[in-house]
Order: C-alpha cells, then sequence, then structure tokens
C-alpha cells in the first residue's frame, strides 16, 4: 500500500526506519553460575534452553497464573538481560530479590545505567554495519559511532542497547545514518497494528498469558516447575480462556476506556486506539470469547461501534 500522502513520520516506520528513544523502559541482569537455573524457575518461559546470542519473551506469573510483568529475556556470554514495562519493573525486581535465596545468582540493576533506542521499519539494517540474525530476539555485540552497543532482532525492526552515557551519540549516529525520529504515537499505531499486546495497557494483573495470546512465544508447558505453572497448564490442557486479545475495526475515533457490548451483555473494555493510515480507526482489546471475530460490539456511552476482528489487522481485515 502506497503511503506517499500520509504523515512522514508513519511513512517512515512502515515503508523506511524510523527510531524512537524507550530508555525509560526496565532493565536489569543476572549472573552467576546459577543465573540461568534461578530465572528459568521464576517466568514461564525455557531459559536454559537459550544460547548465547538467543532470547525469547517470558512472563512472571502469580500463583493464580496471573501477569505481573511481561519479560523479554537475553542471553549473552556473560549474563541474562532482563527489560520490561517500566510499569512492572519494580514487581520483577521484587520478584527476582525474594526467590533469589539459595542460588549463585547476583541481580543488577541497569534501567539507569543503559540506554534503549528502537529502530521501526523494514530497512532497519539499512543503518547497521552488522546487523543481528533473522529470528526474534537474535542480538548480537556491535560498535555505533564508537560506542560498545548490543543489537536485538524485534518483530517491527532492532533495538539498540548502550550505555546511558553513549545513548545521544549513538542515537545522533543512526539519525545520520538515514533513521527519522518519531514519536511514541507513532510507533504504537504500528505496535496496535501488529497486534501485540502491551503490559499496563492491554494487559494487567488480572490477565493469562492464553488470553493475551502469549502463550505460543512466552510461555513453556514442557520445562520444570515456576511460579504460576499449574494454573496456566492446567487451562492450556483441560479448558479455553474466557476472554481473547482482538483487534476492533473502530467506526469513529474513540479514547480507550469504553467499555463494549455485545447486545446489552459488556464484553470488555477498549484498552488502546490508534488512527491508522492503513486501516482506519483501530484498538485492541480484551473480550469475552463469545464476541467472536465478525461481532458487531456498541461503546457504552458512545454512538461508535466496533467490529472484532483476527490479528494482526492486515490478516482480519482482509
Amino acid at each position: 500500500m502506497a503511503l506517499a500522502t500520509v504523515d512522514p513520520q508513519y511513512r517512515a516506520a512502515a515503508e523506511d526506519v524510523a527510531l524512537l528513544d524507550r530508555s525509560q523502559a526496565g532493565k536489569l541482569a543476572l549472573s552467576g553460575p546459577q543465573a540461568i537455573a534461578f530465572l528459568d524457575s521464576v517466568l514461564s518461559n525455557d531459559v536454559s534452553a537459550l544460547s548465547a546470542g538467543s532470547g525469547q519473551e517470558a512472563a512472571l506469573l502469580t500463583h493464580n497464573g496471573r501477569m505481573l510483568a511481561q519479560v523479554r529475556v537475553l542471553r549473552s556470554e556473560e549474563e541474562l538481560l532482563l527489560d520490561t514495562e517500566r510499569v512492572a519493573l519494580q514487581a520483577l525486581f521484587d520478584a527476582l530479590q525474594q526467590f533469589r535465596l539459595g542460588y549463585d545468582a547476583e541481580l543488577h540493576k541497569r534501567t539507569l545505567q543503559c540506554g534503549l533506542l528502537s529502530l521501526i521499519g523494514p530497512a532497519a539494517e539499512r543503518v547497521l554495519a552488522t546487523p543481528p540474525g533473522p529470528a526474534e530476539h537474535d542480538h548480537l555485540a556491535a560498535s555505533l559511532a564508537g560506542r560498545p552497543v548490543r543489537l536485538v532482532r524485534t518483530d517491527l525492526g532492532v533495538d539498540v542497547l548502550c550505555a546511558s552515557e553513549d545513548t545521544e551519540a549513538v542515537n545522533a549516529a543512526l539519525l545520520a545514518a538515514g533513521a527519522r525520529a518519531i514519536d511514541e504515537t507513532t510507533a504504537e499505531t504500528l505496535r496496535i497494528e501488529r497486534g501485540r499486546p502491551r503490559f499496563g495497557v492491554e494487559m494487567d494483573e488480572s490477565t493469562m498469558p492464553q488470553e493475551a495470546g502469549l502463550h505460543e512465544r512466552a510461555v513453556s508447558y514442557t520445562k520444570g516447575c515456576y511460579i504460576g505453572q499449574e494454573t496456566v497448564a492446567r487451562l492450556y490442557w483441560k479448558g479455553r480462556p474466557n476472554r481473547h486479545l482482538r483487534g476492533l475495526a473502530l467506526s469513529q475515533p474513540v479514547s480507550p476506556g469504553r467499555e463494549l457490548l455485545l447486545g446489552e451483555r459488556p464484553v470488555g473494555t477498549l484498552a488502546s486506539f490508534a488512527a491508522s493510515p492503513r486501516f482506519g480507526p483501530i484498538g485492541l482489546a480484551l473480550v469475552r470469547r463469545e464476541a467472536e471475530p465478525g461481532a458487531r460490539l456498541t461503546l457504552a456511552g458512545h454512538d461508535g461501534t466496533a467490529t472484532v476482528v483476527e490479528l494482526p489487522f492486515a490478516t482480519g481485515l482482509v
């Protein structure tokens, strides 16, 4: 789809390469001979299966299988690097502190020490001399503007991790190489189009991984015990979620927070909204399973409607 007439920021992120500073994300690291075994006992995915240069998505769960944090785990030669939404950082830090007793593993704070820049767009590799591998979460050590960085493959491009004092220089080098700076609103539009849920937006402490569609990439059903395992495994093998993450094709713009109604029955709440140049007004929400793709919903206190669609939107609106 040609986007020549739309906002230049969106066009850069959708068709070329854009740049967003996400250094506010929560960042931690674990080191020591038992760091992998320890993290494996806390998070939902199989950390022990990672090799240096690979990574995965995982969740920190309550004992009832509800999410406390959505976590990216990267294994390097020296340590395990973790990042999460800032709103979930304290819960993740507290859990790692609490359950680390008895393991030979050290926990390191990295939120203020490390910068995080996101290259977004199909041409992200054009501004990098040595891009990471093709699989999501593949990563490698490299150099930008004479500063050491770690390049991490994402679903929308490449993340660049660096020392906080190097962030400005690395950012300038990426802009000079052809990336275009964008704002958070533009990046959120791309995320919503892709149907990727975000903790603190579509997900919170009431959400189970299966409801948010995370179980295939963030949950292991074959590894040993971890916090919340029994509940998520029982749901996987014997049941089905009461809610599903769905896309919503909206009849008009609407602010998040509106209750969604199927007939007169509440089935969810609009969690996020984007004015997509590709797909029009769209949003994401966890909705009850009876609100299946194709269902027409109304919004409480609003005259707009929402059609439930499969994700990502490129699939659901075909």
